[in-house]
């Protein structure tokens, strides 16, 4: 552990190893999350809702149970935050809508019963783009990137990862539907994980794509994620796309022991890049071969309509998520949902059963290629953050963020962004790396390696 790290910006690993040693205690490691949330949320709007009293008294009670000798594993006492469109009993649960300001669920989502069990407390919701689809809240401002409080910190899971960035709660829940943890992963420095499709329940979680929604870690360091994932992974009857397959101890069975691991290069995602993006990526793959890794080039069919399967898919099953709203009460929606929602009222039975073809299709085509490597390597965005003001939410018609992150969307594989170096403005730039379905492990190793090397986890934003 570096001896001048501050208590917020401690990993989870390290913080629970102080708590359980007894070094460290719960309540004033929650204290000093929501003295920083007092002082620095003003500036960022990473938090929608702030759970602090509630929080303080759940520290207190788990640092009870520490001390009766009731330890419950790793992430006991350790203070998380979540997206708002993850359900809390009694604490207020937007999507980032004002159309749902004042909603109160009366039950927890199944993931948050299963952080509650771990031991965590919770210090709050996090600022989400509205519904989860693109561009800033309906309700509430939108997060600034910590790095530079001029630029985007990416979406939709924006405040997920400032308030991770920024020091605002040791680790937090994001969900992906075409790149919603690993984009503003990348943008703020930090390990966004999606996991395989089923691997964590989506009971209690709101739906924006039932064919393409994850849910997933976003933490300041591998080990963290790898402990999250453990925490909240495995089946649920609740939610019957959840899988059966067993839950491994990722963070017991992480190495850097990676030699002779076959690294596949996406060699479609390389095209168009920025420089500095290019130039970040040309680096992390000179360390993975510094690691004794095999790479190969690698292309995946169809890869550049991908993109417009993966929208296709999200906005029809959105429309008929949210379509009756969009008819019946419009004015409480923001004007970019509204026009991204009706768009998905537009295409035909045709257009979407082709876009679930090519989904089934790139499944197998992927899983043909996880025959020949281990891993598939890609920029997660194509350019470092953009600026607020120059950020364009339509992405459909300026797509600057990487297809690859969607390609594994309708792959159901794991993906993780993890950072990998700094554009000459200082913004931070991420790595993709994916895996086949259920070995997260893989994942996380190859993530692990790298990210001992390189350190820039331990690399913080200028606040």
């Amino acid at each position: 552990m570096n001896a001048v790290e501050p208590l917020h910006y401690l990993s989870i690993d390290q913080a629970g190893n102080l708590i359980r040693a007894g070094e460290l205690s719960p309540v004033d490691l929650t204290d000093s999350y929501l003295e920083r949330i007092d002082r620095l949320n003003p500036v960022l709007h990473s938090y929608i809702t702030v759970n602090g009293e509630s929080a303080r008294e759940r520290a207190k009670a788990m640092e009870r149970e520490i001390a009766g000798g009731n330890y419950r594993g790793p992430l006991h006492g350790i203070p998380v935050a979540l997206k708002d469109l993850v359900d809390t009993k009694g604490l207020t649960t937007t999507y980032g809508s004002k159309l749902f300001q004042d909603r109160i669920p009366d039950r927890d989502a199944t993931l948050v019963d299963r952080l509650k069990a771990a031991g965590c407390i919770t210090l709050g919701k996090l600022t989400m783009s509205e519904l989860a689809m693109v561009g800033p809240p309906g309700l509430g401002k939108e997060a600034l990137n910590p790095w530079n409080t001029s630029y985007a910190p990416g979406g939709s899971s924006s405040g997920s990862a400032t308030a991770v960035a920024a020091g605002l709660c040791a680790g937090s829940i994001g969900s992906d539907t075409g790149g919603s943890i690993r984009f503003p992963a990348a943008n703020n420095n930090i390990v966004g994980l999606m996991p395989t499709y089923g691997r964590i329940s989506r009971s209690g979680v709101m739906p924006l794509s039932w064919s393409l929604d994850h849910l997933g870690p976003m933490t300041r360091t591998v080990e963290d994620a790898a402990l999250m994932l453990h925490s909240v992974s495995g089946f649920d009857p609740a939610d019957r796309t959840t899988s059966t397959e067993p839950v491994s101890d990722f963070r017991r069975k992480l190495t850097t022991e990676i030699r002779g691991l076959r690294i596949g290069i996406l060699e479609d995602s390389l095209e168009d890049l920025h420089r500095d993006t290019e130039r970040a990526v040309e680096q992390s793959i000179k360390v993975f071969e510094s690691l004794g890794v095999r790479l190969f080039p690698i292309r995946i069919p169809n890869y550049h309509v991908l993109h417009i399967a993966n929208s296709i898919i999200y906005l029809v099953e959105a429309f008929n998520n949210f379509g009756g709203y969009l008819r019946e009460d419009p004015s409480r929606l923001g004007r970019i949902f509204r026009l991204y929602g009706y768009m998905g009222g537009l295409f035909s039975a045709n257009e979407y059963v082709q876009a679930m073809r090519l989904r089934s299709r790139t499944r197998a085509e992927v899983g043909q290629i996880f025959e020949r490597v281990d891993l598939i390597l890609s920029p997660t965005t194509n350019t470092p953050p953009q600026r607020v003001n120059e950020f364009d939410p339509f992405i459909l018609t300026q797509p600057t963020r990487s297809a690859s992150a969607e390609t594994f969307n309708l792959a159901a594989c794991p993906a993780l962004s993890l950072p990998c170096g700094f554009s000459s403005d200082l913004l931070p730039i991420g790595l993709q790396l994916a895996a086949k379905p259920m070995d997260e492990q893989t994942l996380l190793n190859a993530a692990y390696a790298y990210q001992e090397v390189t350190e820039l986890h331990r690399q913080h934003p200028p606040l």
